[in-house]
């Protein structure tokens, strides 16, 4: 006989309050934080200096009414800014702006114990992102389209975005248009769209199958809006043409739905500190590695080894290499980093190392770095306290911080990429 285990209560959810809050400082996502007795609640959309009226629960509140405003204040230039979920700030002066993600990178720094020169913000908008993932969602044969909400599931309908390339401006009417035309009843799909060199790159997210009335649907669509590559869950539908972009001397087609910078601004400024950091090498480990966009560019001057745990992103680089004349040789390797790092014996040969992992960060490789007579050691990172942690693995094994860039590709959010540059005194050199 089997006992039925007891259910577990539910803990009663926090009842909403109105109150009126001063506002003293301001998240790393860019939330206004009101420090009261017993707990402190972020209201986003409101500034340090403000008084401000918020529906709050528990440490949560949702900005009602600005009372008293800041005096950095200034009208956001998107009229879909606080509903769509994307920006987080577009309220604040562009010199209070770009000082706040400077702090974000300094204080990530200095909770690890480390402090650096970190010089003026680098713009890296640029014409705006390449890459965007819109929503749509069908409901009784009406289909809306537009990003997710912050903490909700109805998509707000958006028609235009300023942070992405004038390229992309079309791609709310086109998804409508494929999304109405799909016959997927209700639900939701995703159109994860890429602007490449030679047009628009579109990679469509549906748990439902790929029917034949579908392949059809899409095909004409991509005749009709001139797209480069239609594919249906990273399968390809149709492809009129390869999409490619410029990275370096090489051209590298897209993966479907694969990761890549969010603007090519940001990739050349990215590609340019860490060429100006290794100006001199002859041989250098570029772990996660991607596509490329470093590992392509060094190529013209040094020898590559290039390594990533996803195979597809590793085979792009290497139909690039194949495909780009007057390169140094590049071994382009499938390898799980993170749980199989390059040990002290494998990183004894290479002049530099370069690692830019994701958001959580490479600490086993910089574990064995600090074991290994590597001279220069590049680390890029959008996530500043794995970044900070890695750094202090680095530091504490016989590494100086030699200098550290902050970069905003991410206009009016919290993200900020990062390049810091480790050298090992010579004196400290394991022999």
């Amino acid at each position: 006989m089997s006992r039925r285990r007891p259910r577990r209560r539910r803990r009663p959810e926090a009842v909403a309050k109105t109150l009126e809050l001063e506002v003293s400082r301001i998240g790393r996502r860019g939330d206004g934080i009101a420090d009261l007795v017993d707990r402190s609640v972020y209201v986003p959309y409101a500034l340090p200096g403000e008084t401000v009226r918020a529906k709050v629960s528990g440490d949560r509140g949702r900005l009602l009414e600005v009372l008293a405003p800041a005096l950095n204040r200034v009208p956001a230039p998107c009229p879909h800014f606080g509903s769509c979920g994307g920006c987080a700030i577009q309220h604040m002066d562009d010199f209070d702006y770009r000082a706040w993600k400077l702090d974000i990178v300094r204080t990530a720094l200095s909770r690890r114990g480390l402090a650096a020169d970190i010089p003026d913000l680098l713009d890296a908008h640029g014409a705006g992102r390449r890459r965007v993932s819109v929503h749509a969602q069908i409901h009784g044969g009406r289909v809306s389209v537009g990003f997710m909400p912050v903490r909700g599931h109805q998509v707000q309908p958006v028609n235009h975005c300023l942070v992405l390339t004038p390229g992309l401006d079309s791609v709310f009417d086109i998804t409508m248009s494929i999304a109405a035309a799909l016959d997927l009843e209700n639900g939701e799909v995703v159109l994860h769209w890429t602007e490449t060199d030679n047009g628009l790159d579109c990679d469509l997210r549906h748990d439902g199958d790929l029917s034949y009335y579908r392949q059809v649907t899409l095909a004409g669509a991509a005749d009709e809006y001139d797209l480069a590559r239609v594919t249906w869950n990273s399968d390809i539908v149709v492809e009129r043409r390869a999409p490619y972009l410029s990275m370096g001397a090489a051209q590298v087609v897209a993966a479907p739905g694969g990761f890549l910078q969010a603007t090519a601004v940001g990739e050349g400024v990215l590609g340019d500190l860490v060429i100006c950091a290794l100006s001199d090498v002859q041989h250098v480990a570029d772990l996660y590695c991607g596509v490329g966009p470093f590992a392509l560019r060094l190529a013209r001057t040094a020898r590559i080894y290039a390594a990533d745990g996803n195979a597809v992103a590793v085979a792009t680089l290497d139909r690039a290499v194949r495909h780009t004349p007057k390169l140094k040789p590049v071994k382009a390797v499938v390898r799980d980093l993170a749980r199989d790092p390059l040990t002290p014996v494998e990183l004894s040969e290479f002049d530099a190392v370069i690692f830019n992992p994701p958001r959580a960060g490479a600490l086993n490789q910089a574990e064995a770095l600090t074991d290994a007579d590597v001279p220069v050691v590049v680390a890029v990172s959008c996530e500043p306290g794995t970044f900070a942690r890695d750094a202090r693995v680095l530091v504490d094994g016989g590494y100086a911080l030699d200098s550290v860039h902050a970069v905003d590709q991410f206009r009016y959010t919290g993200h900020v990429e990062i390049v810091g540059i480790f050298r090992r005194p010579a004196l400290t050199r394991v022999l």
